[in-house]
C-alpha cells in the first residue's frame, strides 16, 4: 500500500551529493563542508519518497575507518548525524553489517558521551540531532539483534546515565529515556549489569536528572523489569547472608533494602514480587536480617504512598504487624520508630495502629517504651487532634511514672511539646484544643509532685513547654528585646484554669515564691564571692565549710548530687566576676521579666563558652533559683484579672505572694492603694488589703501613712468583712501611729462587742486575733473586758446540735459552710494563743498563759468540749479541738510554754489519730511547716510515726514524705538529736498509749509502731544506738507510776527483739554502742537501788506468746522497706460525714497525767537530762542546711505567723473524703467498722 502511495504521487528522491568523503589527500575543512552538506540533504529527505539506491556510495564511505576515527569532533559529529539519517531512510532494515553496526553505534554512544555537553558547547545541534533521530526512529534497537549486544547494551546504559547528569534540557532527558526503554522492551535477556546501573541510580539524591531518568525508565517497562528486579534483589540476600557473622555483608543487604524503599516510593509497580520476599525475611531466624526487613517495611508502610501498599499486601501488613511481638528489643523497636508515618498517612488504620502503640508503651524494653512516646512528640497539631485519641496521650502521661528515666524524658518531653503546639488553640477557647490537650499541664505538675527523679524530668518540661520564658531566643542576640509581660502572666492563668487543687499547689510550689529569703541559691552565690576562687584572706575555713555545706545542701536536690557538686565546686572556682553579677540578678526578686530573660541568656552563653560541662548543672539550678513563672513583672496583669469574674487563680497567687514574697510588691504600692478604693469590687479590696498588709510589714518604709487611706483602713477594720478587717488591723498596726489607731479600734470593738450581729461578731474577733499578737498595748487597754466576752460569752457557750439538720452525725463542716458563730469560737481561741505569744518575753508569760493552757488541754481532753458530758454538735466539736491542738502546736514554740504543755503531750500528739480524718491530715498539715523550721521540739518528730494504723493511706504517706525529705537533708549529728535520741521518747509514749496493753494481740499492734520507725530511721550506721536506747529504758523507771513503768519495760524487750531480728535480716553488725546517751528526765526517773534495777532486768515483761510470736518472726523475717507503700490519690467529698466503717470512740491516757518534775538525775551510765542545742551546735546545724527545709506538704505559719491562719481559707486537703479513728488494732477493728459500713449502707 506504501509502495503504491509512494508510485502514484511522484518518482522516488535520490540524492543529489555525489562527492567523495574518503580519499588521500582532503583536507579536513573540505571533508567537514562536504558532510555538512550530505547531512543537510539527507536530513531533508523523507524514508518514504527516498531512493534509497542512491544512498549506496556514501552509506559505504561513511563506515570507512577514516570517517569513524578521524581527530576532528566535527567530522565525526557530522558523520554521526549523516549515519544516523542512513538509518532512518533505511529503516526498518539496516544496510550495514553486524560488525558495522556494532562500530556504528558505539561510534554514536562516543560521540555523545564525549562531544554533548550544554547548549554552548561546540556541535551541540548535530548531538542533538543525533539523539533525536535515535529517540524518534528506534534504530538502536538494532543493537538487541548484534552479537554480544548484551556488552554494548551496559555501554549504553552507562554512558546515557554518565551523560544525562550533566544538566542538559529536559528534552534530552527524554530522548535518551525512550531509547533506553527501547532497548529493554527489545532485548531478549536483559544484562544483570543494566539493571545494576539502572539501580544505582535509586540510591542517589531523587533529585538529580539520573534518578529521575532511572524513574521513568523502570515505570514505563515495569512489566518487564519485575521479575528481574526480584532476582536481583534476591541474589544480593543470598550471596551476603551465608555468613551472616559478617557486619559487611549486612551493609550489603541494607543498601538493598534502601534500594526497595527507593523504588517503593518511585516504581511501586517493580516491587510486586519483591514485597512478598519482604515478608518471609520476617519470619527468618537471622536477627540482623529481621531487623532490616522490619525496618524497611515500616518505612514502606509510612510512606504517603503506604495505604495503597497495605491494600496491596494485606498478609505482608499482619506479619510485620507481628513484629511487635518479636523475641528481640531491637526488631520491636524498629516496628515502633516507624509508627509516626502510620499515624500520619494511615488514618483508616488508626486504631490497629493505635492499639500496637498502646502494647508498646509496656514494651519490657525501656528503649521501646522511650522510643513510642517520642513518636508522640514528632507529630503535628492536626495530626494529633484529629487522629490521637486522648487516651492514648493520658497512656503517654502514665509513662511519665515510668521507673527508667530515658522513657521518663520522652514522655513528658512529648506532652510538653503537644501542649506547646496546642496552646494558642487553647488560648482561643477552641473546645476540640481544650478538650484535647488543657490537661496535660495538670499531669506533668503531678508527676513534678511523686519522685524526686520524676520531679527533674517534670521541672525541665514545666520550664521549655509549658512555662517557657518569652522571646528567649531573640533575647540572647538583643540588646533591647521587647517582652510581652502580658502575655506571659495571661499564659500562666490560662494554664491554672484547667488544673486541679494538686496542681495549682505544684505551681506554686515550682515558682519559688515561697521559701527562706535569702534562698540556698542566694546562700551560694555569696559563698562563691567569698570564696574569691580559693583566694581567701578572712576565715578560710570558715568560708570553704560554709561553701561547702551549701553546695552539699543544694546538690541533694539533683538526680546525680555528686556530679551537681563538683559542678557547683567548678563554678566557685572560675570565679567570673560578670557571671556573679549576672546571677545576682536573675536571683533578685525585683529583677522584671525582661531583666530576666536576658540576664539568664547571657549568662547561660558564659557558661556555655568557658564551662560547657557544666552548663546542665547551672542552668537547673538557674531554673530553680529564679522566679521565672511568677514575678514582679506579673503584679499589675494580676491586679487587673482579679477584677473579672474569672478571677480565681489570679486571686491565688496574689494571696501566695502576699503570704510567702511580699517583696514583690514594692514597685506597685500605688496600685494596690488604688486597688482597695474599688469598694465595690470585694474580691479586689480583699486582695488588695492583705497585698498591703504583707508588704508594709516586710519593710517599714512602705508602710501606708497617707490619710485618707488610713481612714479607709479604719473603716475596713470595723467592717463585717472578716478577712478584709483581718488584714486592715495588720496595716494599722505598720502604721506610723499605730498606737493610737489601734488602741481606737480596740475601743470601738470592746464597744460594740457584745451586740455585734454575727458576721461583724466573727469580723471583729479576727480584728483582736491580730492585735493581740502585733498590737499587745493596745489590747490590754481591754482585755479584761474583751477576754471576758470571749471566754464567757463565746467559748463556754455550748453549742448543741441543730434539731432541724438530718445529718445529724456528720462530724466536720466544710470551711465555706462554717457557721459565723462556730468560726467566731475558732478566732477566739486564737486571740487567747495570740495573746499568750504576745507575752512570751515577757515576766508574765505563764501568768497569761496557764489559763489558755489549761482550757486547750480540756478541750483535748474531752475531743473539742470544755467537760466530759458535754452535748455539743460533734461538727463544732471537731473544729474545737483542731484549733486547740494548733494552737497548742504553736505555743510550743516559746520554750517556756513547750515545757508547761510536755505534761499534756501525749495528748496532743495522739490528734493524729482523732476519728476525724480532716482533723488528723489538717493537725499533719500544721505540724509539717513547724518540724522542718526546727520551730519545735525534736520530741514533737514523733508524732508523725502514730500515723502508722491510719485508715487513709494519704495521712499516712504524708507521714512517710515528711520523715523521709527531713532526715535526708539534715547533717548527721542534726539526725541524731532529731530523729534518732527521741526513739526513747517513743518508747514512752506508746506505754502511755491509750490502747497499750500487755495483751498479745496488742503487741502486736504496738509491734507496728516500732517496725513503722525502723524502717524509716534505722540503718546500719544508728542501729547500734537505737538497739542501746532500747535496752537503757529497762535501767529506768517512768516518772509517773509502777504501771506505765512495766509497760515502758514491756516496750523495751520488744523493741529489742525487733531490732535484733532486723539487724539480723539485713545483715548489719549489732555491736554495743560507745557512746554516752542523754535521757530524758522529764519523763524518766532512776531506779532507787541496784537491787531494783537487777530485779528488773532478770524478769521478762513479754507475755510468752509475743515472744514464741518474735522468736518466729525472726527466723522469716525479710526486709521491708517503705518505698514499695502503694500511694493513694486523695478523694474527693462525697458528703461532709465521716464514713461509719472509721468510727470508733476517741481514746485517752489512762488516769491524770502529772506534771513532770525538773529535777536531774544521772544513772550508772551518766545519762542526764536531755537539753536543748546550744547556740553554737545550733548554727552549726543551719551552716550544714543554710535554709530551711522545702516542703511539700501544705503551708504553714511559724509562731510569730500564727495571725495568718483562717478558718474560711481554703485548705485543698480538707477536699478529700472524711473517714475515721486512726488508732490501733486496726485489722480487728475496721474489719467491724466495714460491717458497720454496711449496715449504714442498708439504712440509707
Amino acid at each position: 500500500m506504501v509502495a503504491q502511495t509512494r508510485a502514484g504521487n511522484s518518482a522516488p528522491k535520490r540524492l543529489a551529493f555525489n562527492e567523495k568523503i574518503v580519499g588521500k589527500g582532503l583536507a579536513t575543512d573540505a571533508l567537514l563542508k562536504k558532510l555538512k552538506a550530505l547531512h543537510t540533504e539527507l536530513a531533508e529527505l523523507d524514508q518514504e519518497l527516498v531512493d534509497v539506491n542512491s544512498l549506496s556510495a556514501v552509506r559505504t564511505q561513511l563506515v570507512n575507518t577514516s570517517i569513524l576515527l578521524h581527530k576532528d569532533r566535527g567530522v565525526k559529529a557530522y558523520a554521526a548525524c549523516c549515519l544516523a539519517d542512513i538509518l532512518r531512510l533505511y529503516a526498518p532494515d539496516a544496510p550495514y553489517t553486524h560488525t558495522e553496526l556494532r562500530d556504528i553505534f558505539q561510534f554514536f554512544f562516543r560521540q555523545l558521551s564525549t562531544g554533548l555537553r550544554g547548549a554552548e558547547a561546540s556541535y551541540y545541534n548535530e548531538y542533538f540531532h543525533l539523539l533525536e533521530s535515535l529517540s524518534t526512529v528506534k534504530s538502536v534497537v538494532l543493537v538487541c539483534d548484534l552479537p554480544h549486544a548484551e556488552e554494548l547494551m551496559v555501554d549504553i546504559f552507562r554512558d546515557f546515565f554518565g551523560l544525562v547528569r550533566r544538566d542538559l534540557a529536559k528534552k534530552i532527558e527524554i530522548f535518551i529515556a525512550d531509547i533506553l526503554v527501547a532497548l529493554i522492551d527489545e532485548c531478549q535477556a536483559l544484562p544483570s549489569e543494566v539493571l545494576e546501573t539502572i539501580m544505582a541510580q535509586f540510591m542517589a539524591n531523587d533529585a538529580q536528572p539520573a534518578y529521575r531518568l532511572a524513574v521513568q525508565v523502570c515505570n514505563a517497562t515495569a512489566d518487564k523489569l519485575q521479575r528481574h528486579v526480584c532476582q536481583y534483589f534476591t541474589d544480593i540476600i543470598v550471596a551476603h547472608s551465608h555468613e551472616s557473622d559478617s557486619e559487611s555483608n549486612f551493609e550489603e543487604i541494607r543498601k538493598a533494602h534502601e534500594l526497595v524503599k527507593q523504588l517503593s516510593r518511585s516504581c511501586p509497580s517493580l516491587l510486586h514480587s519483591v514485597i512478598p520476599q519482604l515478608e518471609e525475611e520476617l519470619r527468618v531466624e537471622e536477627v540482623q536480617v529481621r531487623l532490616i526487613a522490619t525496618q524497611a517495611l515500616g518505612e514502606m508502610f509510612s510512606e504517603k504512598g503506604g495505604a495503597e501498599l497495605v491494600k496491596k499486601y494485606p498478609t505482608t501488613w499482619n506479619v510485620w504487624l507481628m513484629r511487635k511481638n518479636d523475641k528481640t528489643a531491637a526488631v520491636r523497636l524498629k516496628l515502633v520508630e516507624s509508627a509516626k508515618g502510620l499515624l500520619v498517612n494511615l488514618h483508616d488504620h488508626r486504631e490497629t495502629v493505635d492499639e500496637l502503640m498502646r502494647l508498646k508503651l509496656l514494651d519490657p524494653d525501656e528503649k521501646v517504651r522511650a522510643a513510642v512516646c517520642k513518636v508522640y512528640s514528632q507529630l503535628d497539631y492536626e495530626t494529633v487532634l484529629h487522629y490521637v485519641s486522648e487516651d492514648q496521650l493520658r497512656s503517654i502521661a502514665g509513662r511519665g511514672m515510668d521507673k527508667k528515666n530515658s522513657v521518663r524524658v520522652e514522655a513528658l518531653n512529648s506532652l510538653g511539646k503537644l501542649y506547646s503546639i496546642a496552646y494558642p488553640e487553647i488560648e482561643n477557647n477552641d473546645s476540640a484544643a481544650i478538650r484535647h490537650f488543657s490537661w496535660i499541664p495538670n499531669e506533668i505538675l503531678h508527676i513534678s509532685n511523686s519522685t524526686q527523679e520524676a520531679r527533674l524530668a517534670a521541672e525541665q518540661v514545666i520550664a521549655d513547654f509549658v512555662f517557657p520564658l518569652p522571646s528567649s531566643s531573640s533575647a540572647s542576640t538583643s540588646k533591647n528585646v521587647d517582652v510581652n509581660e502580658v502575655a506571659w502572666t495571661d499564659r500562666l492563668l490560662n494554664t491554672m484554669g484547667y488544673l486541679d487543687d494538686r496542681g495549682v499547689n505544684a505551681v506554686l510550689l515550682l515558682s519559688g515564691i515561697k521559701g527562706s529569703r535569702p534562698s540556698p541559691y542566694e546562700l551560694y552565690l555569696q559563698s562563691c564571692v567569698q570564696h574569691n576562687g580559693g583566694v581567701i584572706d578572712e576565715d578560710e575555713d570558715a568560708v570553704k565549710q560554709r561553701l561547702n555545706n551549701v553546695i552539699r545542701h543544694i546538690s541533694r536536690q539533683f538526680g546525680d548530687p555528686q556530679k551537681a557538686a563538683e559542678d557547683l565546686h567548678a563554678f566557685a572556682r572560675a570565679n567570673e566576676n560578670r557571671s556573679y553579677k549576672l546571677l545576682k540578678t536573675c536571683l533578685d526578686t525585683q529583677t522584671d521579666l525582661k531583666g530576666l530573660v536576658k540576664a539568664s541568656n547571657e549568662f547561660l552563653r558564659r557558661i556555655e563558652s568557658s564551662s560547657e560541662s557544666i552548663l546542665g548543672t547551672m542552668t537547673v539550678f538557674l531554673r530553680r533559683a529564679t522566679l521565672r513563672i511568677v514575678n514582679q513583672s506579673s503584679i499589675p496583669t494580676l491586679i487587673k484579672r482579679v477584677q473579672r469574674a474569672d478571677s480565681k487563680h489570679a486571686q491565688t497567687l496574689l494571696t501566695y505572694i502576699s503570704k510567702h514574697c511580699p517583696a514583690l510588691y514594692k514597685p506597685h504600692t500605688s496600685e494596690l492603694t488604688k486597688a482597695i478604693a474599688d469598694e465595690k469590687n470585694v474580691r479586689l479590696v480583699e486582695v488588695g488589703m492583705q497585698a498591703l498588709a504583707a508588704v508594709s510589714r516586710s519593710d517599714e518604709a512602705l508602710a501606708v501613712n497617707d490619710k485618707r487611706t488610713l481612714e479607709r483602713v479604719m473603716r475596713y477594720v470595723l467592717g463585717s468583712n472578716a478577712r478584709v478587717a483581718k488584714f486592715a488591723a495588720r496595716i494599722l498596726v505598720a502604721s506610723k501611729e499605730h498606737d493610737d489607731l489601734c488602741a481606737e479600734a480596740v475601743e470601738s470593738i470592746a464597744r460594740k462587742l457584745s451586740t455585734a450581729e454575727p458576721d461583724l461578731l466573727v469580723a471583729h474577733t479576727a480584728v483582736l486575733a491580730q492585735f493581740a499578737r502585733l498590737a499587745p498595748d493596745a489590747f490590754e487597754r481591754k482585755s479584761d473586758v474583751l477576754m471576758a466576752f470571749l471566754v464567757k460569752k463565746l467559748l463556754m457557750v455550748p453549742s448543741p446540735p441543730d434539731p432541724d439538720e438530718m445529718d445529724s452525725d456528720a462530724d466536720w463542716v466544710e470551711d465555706d459552710d462554717v457557721q459565723p458563730r462556730l468560726r467566731a469560737r475558732i478566732l477566739a481561741l486564737k486571740v487567747c494563743r495570740n495573746r499568750c505569744l504576745a507575752h512570751a518575753s515577757t515576766d508574765t508569760a505563764l501568768e497569761v498563759a496557764t489559763p489558755v493552757l489549761k482550757m486547750l488541754s480540756t478541750l483535748l481532753d474531752h475531743a473539742g468540749s470544755y467537760s466530759a458530758d458535754a452535748t455539743d454538735d460533734p461538727k463544732v466539736k471537731s473544729r474545737m479541738r483542731l484549733q486547740a491542738a494548733i494552737s497548742l502546736l504553736h505555743l510550743s514554740v516559746v520554750d517556756k510554754f513547750a515545757t508547761a504543755i510536755n505534761t499534756n503531750f501525749i495528748s496532743l500528739a495522739i490528734t493524729v489519730q482523732d476519728p476525724c480524718y480532716n482533723v488528723r491530715m489538717e493537725f499533719l498539715m500544721k505540724l509539717f511547716p513547724l518540724l522542718t523550721a526546727r520551730k519545735l521540739p525534736p520530741r514533737y518528730n514523733l508524732i508523725p510515726f502514730l500515723t502508722v494504723h491510719d485508715p487513709e493511706a494519704d495521712v499516712k504517706n504524708r507521714a512517710i514524705s515528711y520523715v523521709t525529705h527531713a532526715s535526708r537533708n539534715i547533717s548527721a549529728t542534726a539526725k541524731v538529736d532529731w530523729f534518732e535520741i527521741i526513739f526513747i521518747r517513743l518508747l514512752h509514749l506508746l506505754a502511755h498509749h491509750p490502747d497499750f496493753s500487755t495483751a498479745h494481740e496488742n503487741l502486736q499492734e504496738m509491734a507496728k509502731y516500732i517496725d513503722f520507725y525502723l524502717d524509716l530511721i534505722a540503718s546500719s550506721d544508728n542501729v547500734s544506738l537505737l538497739y542501746h536506747l532500747a535496752m537503757k529504758a529497762k535501767t529506768v523507771r517512768d516518772g509517773q507510776s509502777h504501771t506505765y513503768s512495766e509497760n515502758l519495760y514491756a516496750m523495751s524487750e520488744l523493741t529489742q527483739e525487733l531490732i535484733k531480728a532486723r539487724a539480723q535480716a539485713r545483715s548489719w553488725s549489732l555491736q554495743s554502742y560507745p557512746g554516752k546517751v542523754k535521757l530524758p528526765s522529764d519523763i524518766l526517773r532512776a531506779l532507787p537501788n541496784p537491787e531494783a534495777a537487777t530485779k528488773i532486768l532478770k524478769t521478762v515483761y513479754l507475755p510468752e506468746e509475743t515472744s514464741a510470736w518474735l522468736s518466729e518472726s525472726s527466723k522469716t523475717q525479710k526486709p521491708v522497706g517503705t518505698s514499695k507503700e502503694k500511694r493513694r490519690e486523695p478523694r474527693e467529698p462525697k458528703d461532709s460525714k465521716s464514713p461509719p466503717k472509721r468510727k470508733a470512740s476517741r481514746h485517752r491516757a489512762n488516769g491524770s497525767t502529772k506534771r513532770a518534775k525538773t529535777a536531774r538525775w544521772h544513772s550508772d551510765q551518766s545519762e542526764s537530762e536531755e537539753e536543748p542545742s546550744s547556740d553554737d551546735s545550733e548554727q552549726d546545724d543551719r551552716e550544714d542546711t543554710p535554709t530551711k527545709l522545702s516542703s511539700k506538704h501544705g503551708d504553714g505559719s511559724s509562731g510569730q505567723e500564727s495571725d495568718e491562719e483562717e478558718a474560711n481559707e481554703t485548705k485543698g486537703e480538707q477536699n478529700r473524703k472524711p473517714s475515721r479513728k486512726a488508732g490501733t488494732r486496726a485489722k480487728r477493728k475496721i474489719s467491724k467498722q466495714v460491717k458497720k459500713k454496711g449496715n449504714h449502707t442498708r439504712k440509707s
